[in-house]
């Protein structure tokens, strides 16, 4: 399964590893993804997401229906 946040499509980001020499060698920033339960009051029921942190905080800040409605929009849930 790739790294991928379910609800905005954050992946890996490459870079480069820079020594105090500067030399610079290929890597991988990863996403920060966290499985984690959501309560959807509208319909009763649990949803289970792998989310990014960053996203967790949307959440908090927004709600979690209107993060849902905002990635089915942008088409990340169908």
């Amino acid at each position: 399964m790739s790294r991928v946040c379910d609800l905005t499509g954050k992946r890996a980001m490459v870079g480069n590893n820079v020594s105090h020499a500067m030399n610079k060698t290929k890597r991988k920033f990863s996403v920060n993804l966290v499985k984690k339960r959501f309560y959807l009051p509208e319909e009763d029921r649990w949803i289970t997401l792998r989310v990014a942190a960053s996203t967790i905080k949307t959440i908090n800040k927004n709600g979690i229906s209107a993060v849902l409605k905002k990635a089915q929009a942008e088409g990340f849930i169908k």
